[in-house]
């Protein structure tokens, strides 16, 4: 059997203080393998270099780096293997103020100098087991097909759904587009109508996504916020005509909170191989969700594809779409397109005259309206 195999778990304490270091270490001997950082820098070095550490002791005032410093760069890393640490504080004197900091930042438990060495064990081995029981079940939603709170797929399974319609567009000569597209103003939208509404617009959306792609289409789930469509053998400029009618669809849904219409809209990203030179579906998927950050960094409410340009200028609207503007309140949206909308409905406003027998301002409307068409 392999000395890994019997190795003890690593646990890395972080203290100024020498003695304080060696009591603890005493306190886990026999029963941790104990690594030692004399301030906060030195601790995220050995975390970020040291993958065989499985937990962090840490006082919180040192110099250098603070142990509130050490924590938020653990929590706000991107690497899971670091974020989700258990990170335990060494509370000595500081105030009810500097433990609420603590909490906010994501500290996993508080230990006074004075913790006994029992209490010490027992408190490790829980956040040890703990984090391994997450990491477990992260690894087995990695491996599930669908989501379980929506259906849908999960990000895994979309990509790899993408890598297959890469290899058949490859061997067919065809190509393959992708959607990455969500709300704007996202967290704005939460705190608006609560997290719960926002969920049930989230699947709403999802299901009307669903109901409009072809059969041989994936959609799925890119993040918990944004999803992701693969649509093999479809043109780019197909793709953004699709993801074009979902933006006017939701521009003008009428669904309110606490009394009060949600002025909603969503941001789409398009990439397609082989316009975009990428060799798998996950860099096809970034690139996409890349331009999904770009039109709503632009303002909102676009589609920004493979040129990489975001269109500022809203298109002209049809008839149809612009009464639906109208009608959900939109009119500013349809003002600047009245010229051309007045050109495209004159036959009818003639047939209308004709046949009602009255008689219509029609000369003058085509005068007013003749330099903004």
């Amino acid at each position: 059997m392999s000395n890994e195999l019997n190795q003890l778990p690593r646990v890395l304490i972080v203290d100024d203080s020498r003695m304080v270091r060696a009591t603890i270490g005493k306190h886990l001997r026999g029963y941790y393998d104990c690594r030692e950082e004399g301030d906060g820098e030195s601790g995220w070095q050995a975390v970020v270099l040291d993958h065989s550490i499985q937990a962090i002791i840490s006082d919180l005032s040192m110099p250098v780096l603070d142990g509130f410093g050490l924590l938020a760069r653990i929590r706000n890393s991107r690497l899971a293997r670091i974020r989700d640490l258990p990170v335990v504080m060494i509370s000595g004197d500081e105030d009810e103020t500097a433990r609420e900091r603590a909490k906010a930042l994501g500290v996993s438990d508080f230990i006074s100098k004075t913790t006994g060495a029992t209490e010490l064990q027992s408190r490790l081995a829980s956040l040890i087991r703990l984090a391994q029981a997450q990491r477990e079940l992260d690894k087995n939603r990695d491996l599930q097909v669908q989501d379980a709170d929506t259906g849908l797929f999960t990000r895994k399974y979309v990509e790899l759904q993408g890598a297959q319609a890469l290899s058949h567009a490859s061997r067919h000569n065809s190509e393959v587009s992708v959607m990455v597209l969500g709300f704007d103003r996202f967290d704005s939208l939460r705190a608006e109508a609560g997290v719960e509404l926002v969920k049930q617009l989230q699947l709403r959306f999802a299901r009307l996504v669903a109901g409009k792609i072809r059969k041989e289409d994936s959609l799925g789930h890119f993040d918990d916020n944004w999803f992701a469509v693969i649509s093999p053998g479809t043109p780019e400029i197909s793709c953004q005509a699709f993801g074009n009618r979902l933006r006017e669809a939701i521009e003008v849904a009428n669904i309110a909170a606490h009394g009060q219409r949600l002025k909603l809209s969503v941001s789409i990203g398009v990439a397609n191989s082989p316009t975009d030179t990428v060799t798998s579906a996950g860099a096809l998927l970034e690139l996409a969700a890349e331009r999904l950050k770009m039109a709503m960094a632009a303002g909102g409410n676009q589609l920004v594809g493979t040129s990489g340009k975001v269109n500022t200028v809203a298109p002209r609207p049809t008839l149809a779409h612009a009464l639906d503007l109208m009608r959900s309140g939109h009119k500013d949206v349809v003002r600047p397109h009245v010229g051309l909308l007045v050109a495209e409905i004159m036959p009818l406003l003639e047939l209308v005259q004709e046949e009602g027998g009255i008689e219509l301002p029609l000369a003058a409307l085509k005068e007013r309206f003749r330099d903004r068409s």
